[in-house]
């Protein structure tokens, strides 16, 4: 068996490195990650198949040629290798008893009486999709009882997730308050433990986003005020739309979801200055009994992009409106900041002219973070900048505190603006 390292690390997305010596074992590189995979013919149809193995280099070269040849062996005895680790990941549980709830109707209780009424509509979708999605998965564990479902088999169903940390935390979290909800509602016995909330705690940790195929570890990206400065001036490179969201973002310290949904009607000019009012329902606090609407003072350039938006509004009503008549959304604005930078795949397949930002190595929510951030620089009082940033307050000060900071955030944001117009005025011209 030869594996040759250096030709690993040099695989761009899309090709593959084959190991001699280990017929069909193989290396795919994609655009954020390497995978050992082993590529066969059916013993059933004949047909070509391929099989995921393991992550690279997480499991080692010599690791992979162990696992490909007990999936050989298994191939040769007219055993499918896919259907062999499929089986090999079931969960053993036992079978679900007569008059007693399996996880599937746990799982489905808990979606229809919980997250259909509490959460809002993007977050209820997501979290729909991720539990239907491991129902559909896993059927066998899906049907079974959900009282007899052992630490072992709630252990399998985590761990054949942890390549994705973050989506697998969320899942236990779910399945944890899943099983809270059928124990509190006497679906299930008092006496049956809830696994999910201590499984493999600590160890779904995100390794952060991906950046050139590679995770770049958990990080808190702040833009450094001569970034901002450059950013500023490069603003002009930008199409309309995400320039102005950019903007908004920096200039208002909103969140994307909020700035995304911003109506004409949202926008009023008071005694004090123009104004923008997010709507409780829609802001992230919605579920809080003591949350309020969400007010913002709409200052400098954050004033000009709304006015200026306003008088355009198309047919969906919104300020912030793509090319189909549709909204532009938070994911819509990341995947178009994601495309400028330099690691991007899109930016690999422009020629050497093509936009890249000079400011590299940031998301949308670093903007948010930046701007409070500054807010803290310039000597803002912490209640203040969470009231700017829309947090609502610890809950013994929420419930002798009513005051709404309204003076205050306008002063402050004033302050910001300023503060950002003395960084562009500082920072480099804009591209030709």
């Amino acid at each position: 068996m030869f594996f040759d390292v250096r030709a690993a690390k040099l695989l761009k997305p899309g090709e593959h490195l084959t190991v001699e010596g280990c017929e069909g074992l193989r290396l795919v590189a994609s655009a954020s990650k390497q995978t050992w995979t082993y590529r066969y013919k059916s013993p059933a149809t004949g047909l070509m198949k391929q099989t995921s193995i393991g992550p690279y280099p997480k499991m080692r070269a010599s690791e992979a040629a162990a696992s490909w040849e007990t999936l050989r062996a298994k191939r040769v005895a007219g055993i499918d290798p896919k259907e062999y680790q499929r089986q090999q990941r079931k969960p053993m549980a036992p079978p679900p008893i007569a008059g007693v709830p399996t996880v599937r109707d746990v799982v489905q209780d808990y979606i229809s009486q919980h997250i259909e009424h509490e959460r809002q509509e993007a977050g209820a979708t997501a979290a729909r999709r991720a539990l239907e999605k491991l129902l559909e998965e896993e059927p066998e564990f899906a049907e079974t009882s959900a009282p007899g479902v052992t630490r072992s088999a709630c252990f399998n169903i985590l761990e054949a997730r942890k390549a994705t940390p973050t989506a697998a935390q969320k899942l236990r979290s779910m399945l944890g308050a899943a099983w809270a909800r059928a124990l509190d509602a006497g679906r299930i016995d008092e006496d049956v433990p809830n696994w999910w909330p201590t499984l493999m705690k600590g160890k779904l940790k995100s390794k952060g986003k991906i950046v050139g195929g590679e995770h770049q570890g958990q990080q808190r990206r702040v833009l450094r005020d001569d970034e901002v400065g450059v950013l500023l001036n490069w603003l002009p490179n930008m199409h309309e739309l995400g320039r102005d969201v950019t903007v908004i973002y920096l200039w208002t310290d909103a969140r994307g979801v909020e700035i995304c949904g911003m109506r004409p009607e949202f926008i009023t000019k008071e005694s004090d200055g123009w104004w923008w009012t997010v709507p409780k329902a829609m802001t992230k606090n919605a579920r809080f009994p003591n949350a309020v609407d969400f007010r913002v003072p709409l200052i400098g350039r954050a004033l000009e992009v709304v006015q200026r938006r306003m008088k355009k509004v198309g047919i969906s009503g919104l300020l912030f409106e793509d090319a189909r008549g549709e909204q532009y959304t938070q994911h819509d604005f990341s995947t178009y900041i994601y495309g400028l930078q330099p690691y991007s795949a899109k930016v690999a397949r422009r020629e050497a002219d093509g936009l890249v930002l000079p400011v590299t190595n940031w998301t949308p929510h670093n903007l948010r973070r930046t701007s409070r951030t500054m807010l803290a620089s310039l000597g803002c009082p912490k209640e203040i900048a969470e009231a700017i940033l829309g947090h609502l307050p610890p809950v013994i000060e929420g419930t002798y505190n009513s005051h709404t900071y309204d003076a205050e955030r306008r002063m402050w944001l004033t302050r910001l603006a300023k503060h950002l117009e003395r960084l562009r005025q500082t920072g480099a011209p804009a591209r030709p």
